[in-house]
């Protein structure tokens, strides 16, 4: 059942949708990763830094200490800075070993207000990899910030913390905190306040591989959430594969109100790690969702009345009803308007016999995909751990229905390697970056590169595009700046103590980088 707490009655929960959200959102502020529902990642910003140095000070307005891990990219909403990291530098020395960790700054100066910390599954390594810290990006609205944890739970927090009281329905945050079988913690006005929770484990039947990670996509009172589905701990099959990839949640009491049932976790090669993304076409609202097992799908926004009824076709692909999500509870499920394989020569029978293999293997999609101009753009192939050594930037039709591999493929082009990295729409030309340190620019009508930029080592970040530039950082900690156009120009490269594993991001004014340990807040000085 939905996990509120043991001292509130489920009900309680219904007072979440009458609070008043009392922070107003400023229009330059980044309180999702990418643009809103297309997930483009394009600011408007203007006036943001092309140089920085951290050992003089130039251009950096502050930095802060993260712990020795960030791989989620941060968000800036209501005077706040949000970002995934680890606990290897506790800021309360209550909170002590390895842990997953949302970090909630001020804005204006970088200061700590709250911080969420979570102990981890540790009782397996595969489900949540060690010292990884918290790596799914948050998504704010008003004073609601939504996120899953590295537990793989899908939580509501209050913006301001525990520092103005604990506003429930959910009261077990000590709980929460505390490691099993540890005395339970009491919670201090540094920590987050949980306003609900829910346990994909528990409530929607997942086992969650090396890391939880999903941008949640906020859709009026519907939140969109990637479960991060994956393998066994041998990487010899999936563990649960009638558990649901993407489900829909109700933002207000955290109920789970659909699933997709298009058995995309039975052909899951590694695990299910890209956010989805939202677009409208001919005035249907779709979700578009890249699965684990390199497939595109998209679904009918969520309504109500426009669902798979629980008690019409709640079948499985063996024709038996599927009670796997829900003992005592089926939920409808989401429908599929039309499906893409972005790799459908890739083996399809057996696949996990392909695990190592470099030559030949399945593809999966860690990125997101991103709508724009009525295209889908989306990076998909070798599993950068376990598959083959190949890659695309495809785009893709969005018209249609049904299957529509063979008529939606639009372009393809080749990166190297493999590739993670979210593409980025911009004035008829996209940027991506691959897994062999290449950024790419590609002209989105046909494909065709006009330029590849060396940047010298594996990127497993997104490029950033705003005020004429491209933003981008490698593993081995350089940043560049380079020109936005179809011309390749390098306007700076900035070598850093730590890898940057995250996406850049803009919001009033100011440029935020974060490597494995340190958040920089970056604006332009005269």
């Amino acid at each position: 059942m939905l996990r509120l707490s043991r001292n509130c009655p489920w009900f309680s929960a219904a007072v979440l949708c009458l609070l008043p959200s009392v922070l107003t959102l400023s229009a330059a502020d980044q309180p999702q990763w990418g643009q809103r529902y297309t997930r483009n990642m394009v600011s408007d910003e203007t006036g943001l830094p092309d140089e920085f140095d951290p050992e003089t000070g130039r251009n950096v307005k502050w930095s802060a200490a993260l712990g020795t891990a960030c791989y989620a990219s941060p968000v800036v909403s209501g005077g706040r800075v949000l970002i995934g990291t680890n606990n290897s530098r506790p800021r309360d020395p209550k909170h002590d070993g390895d842990r997953g960790v949302l970090m909630c700054l001020d804005e204006a100066d970088g200061s700590l207000v709250w911080q969420m910390v979570v102990p981890k599954l540790d009782w397996d390594v595969y489900l949540d990899w060690p010292q990884a810290g918290m790596c799914s990006p948050p998504t704010v609205e008003g004073d609601r910030v939504y996120t899953v944890t590295n537990r793989a739970e899908v939580v509501c927090l209050d913006l301001h913390g525990l520092r103005n009281g604990n506003d429930g329905p959910y009261l077990d945050e000590g709980l929460h905190m505390t490691p099993d079988g540890q005395p339970t913690l009491e919670p201090g006005s540094t920590d987050a306040d949980i306003r609900w929770l829910l346990d994909l484990r528990a409530e929607a039947g997942v086992r969650p591989h090396d890391s939880s990670h999903c941008s949640i996509l906020l859709d009026g009172p519907y939140l969109y959430v990637n479960t991060s589905n994956g393998l066994t701990s041998k990487h010899d099959g999936v563990d649960r594969p009638e558990a649901p990839s993407l489900i829909v949640v109700d933002k207000a009491t955290g109920k789970m109100l659909a699933r997709e049932r298009e058995a995309i976790s039975s052909r899951i090669f590694h695990s299910t790690w890209s956010s989805p993304a939202l677009g409208v076409v001919d005035g249907r609202r779709l979700v578009y969702f890249a699965g684990g097992d390199g497939v595109c799908y998209a679904f009918d926004a969520y309504q109500p009345d426009n669902v798979i009824a629980a008690d019409e076709k709640m079948l499985n692909p063996t024709g038996k009803p599927d009670r796997t999500a829900l003992v005592d509870d089926w939920v409808p499920a989401l429908r599929c308007v039309w499906r893409f394989d972005c790799d459908p020569t890739a083996p399809k029978e057996d696949i996990h016999r392909y695990i190592r293999n470099r030559e030949v293997s399945p593809s999966n999609i860690k990125s997101m995909p991103v709508f724009h101009d009525g295209r889908l753009y989306v990076t998909v192939g070798g599993d950068i751990w376990w598959g083959k050594r190949q890659a695309w930037l495809q785009c893709i039709s969005t018209a249609g229905a049904g299957d529509v591999t063979g008529t939606g493929l639009l372009w393809s082009y080749p990166v190297e390697r493999h590739c993670v990295s979210t593409p980025a729409i911009h004035d008829g030309l996209v940027y991506v970056a691959d897994c062999a340190g290449k950024v790419h620019c590609v002209d989105t009508r046909t494909g065709k590169p006009l330029w590849v930029h060396d940047a010298e080592h594996e990127i497993w970040g997104s490029p950033l595009v705003a005020d004429g530039r491209v933003y981008i950082g490698t593993r081995r900690g350089t940043f560049w700046v380079l020109a936005a156009g179809p011309e390749r120009r390098v306007i700076s490269s900035i070598r850093l103590s730590d890898p940057i594993h995250s996406t850049s991001v803009a919001a009033n004014g100011t440029l935020y980088v974060a490597t494995m340990s340190t958040l920089y807040a970056l604006q332009k000085k005269d």
